[in-house]
């Protein structure tokens, strides 16, 4: 691959950088990862696995570079990065070059996003330091929910508070905006109203109607909506105060988001891990999953009113047959049948030929889409140079 002819992604929590590197034509080139920022850290990359010392992301940048560049892929075979960016807020509702401004605005709405937002930053103010030339563009995970409506968007507290920012914005938007361009290819057709549900440690569903989000189950934070790996999912407000009120705000915010969930509920956050326990206590943390899958599915549905096809992603959507029967059957009011061979297999097409409804695994592809809102932003500012 010539000069200037790749796209790396970058995907950065709060001690870890994911990354992948693209060709123009979105072919996956590598992926890996550093783990563990700030403590043990490690790198994999490939077939590459060895420990690093990354006490930051400066440093976990820079280890990155070098081992792209000891697997054959040297700074000026980089054509831009492109970051995930979790929180766009009301301004940034497309994928954009960062700018100064840009990147004010991603600074500015780290009180909406402290636990996301300041880890993104962070690797794109090393990556500027380590590669100062390299173009960086970000995609934003509540941009595909801009298009929601007021009145979905909208908590009924007064117009001040509002103004704070106070309102439901969604996430997982890259994952359906990723969604929403493949399911044409698997199904033939872009179905006009799809419940889409993105099932992993972090869950939610989204009503995509004509191609766009009008509803979706997470809001000012991905703590509301389904039940989840750590977090509880929506909970009243006032048993939100009575928790602070007893543990302080602090502890009760690790409780609600990483304490809860299915790893309260079944002794453990990963779905594999509670279907192979098998007792009481995790045979009602997957029921309770399901429960609010579909429970909140009724929503999605009106907001659309109806339904065409499901789309099942993430790493339960797509891997879990039981959980994905269990939905289905849960939905089979709707005139949905299930082909229970081809969902045990984990076949593209789930629904059976007499199906009212349609019902597709659609594979999680972030990474490839956040390079082609990059590349489509390189190719639009090329021509009109």
């Amino acid at each position: 691959m010539g000069l200037g002819m790749h796209i790396l992604v970058v995907n950065a929590g709060s001690s870890s950088i994911k990354f992948g590197l693209f060709d123009n034509g979105l072919r996956p080139v590598l992926d890996g990862m550093i783990a563990e920022i700030g403590g043990e850290s490690h790198l994999r990359m490939s077939l590459l696995a060895q420990s690093v010392q990354a006490p930051n992301h400066g440093a976990a940048v820079q280890i990155m570079v070098q081992a792209l560049a000891q697997a054959g892929y040297p700074v000026h075979m980089l054509q831009a990065a492109a970051h995930r960016v979790v929180h766009g807020g009301e301004k940034l509702r497309e994928p954009c070059l960062l700018s100064a401004e840009n990147i004010t605005e991603i600074r500015n709405l780290i009180p909406l996003a402290p636990l996301h937002n300041p880890a993104n930053l962070a690797a794109i103010e090393a990556l500027a330091a380590t590669l100062p030339n390299l173009p960086q563009y970000a995609s934003f995970d509540t941009a595909f929910h801009a298009t929601n409506p007021a009145v979905a968007t909208r908590y009924a507290i007064p117009d001040a508070e509002a103004a704070r920012g106070i309102r439901r914005y969604g996430f997982h938007g890259i994952s359906y905006a990723s969604l929403t361009r493949a399911l044409p290819g698997l199904a033939g057709v872009l179905p006009r109203r799809v419940l889409a549900l993105h099932l992993g440690n972090g869950a939610s569903l989204c009503a995509i109607l004509d191609g766009k989000s009008v509803a979706t189950t997470m809001g000012y934070s991905p703590l509301e909506g389904l039940t989840m790996g750590t977090r509880t999912g929506s909970i009243d407000g006032n048993a939100v105060l009575r928790l602070a009120e007893i543990h302080g705000i602090a502890a009760a915010g690790r409780l609600l988001n990483r304490e809860s969930g299915l790893l309260a509920l079944g002794g453990s956050s990963d779905m594999r891990a509670l279907h192979a326990a098998n007792t009481e206590q995790s045979r009602f943390a997957i029921s309770h999953f399901s429960y609010w899958i579909q429970r909140h599915a009724g929503s999605m549905i009106a907001a659309m009113g109806g339904l065409d096809a499901l789309a099942f992603t993430g790493g339960i959507g797509e891997n879990d047959a039981d959980l994905r029967a269990r939905v289905m059957q849960g939905l089979g009011w709707l005139g949905l049948e299930c082909n229970g061979a081809a969902n045990k297999v984990n076949a593209t097409k789930l629904h059976s030929a007499t199906s009212n409804v349609a019902a597709y695994i659609v594979p999680a592809r972030e990474e490839a889409h956040i390079a082609a809102e990059a590349l489509s932003l390189i190719a639009a500012q090329g021509r009109h140079a």
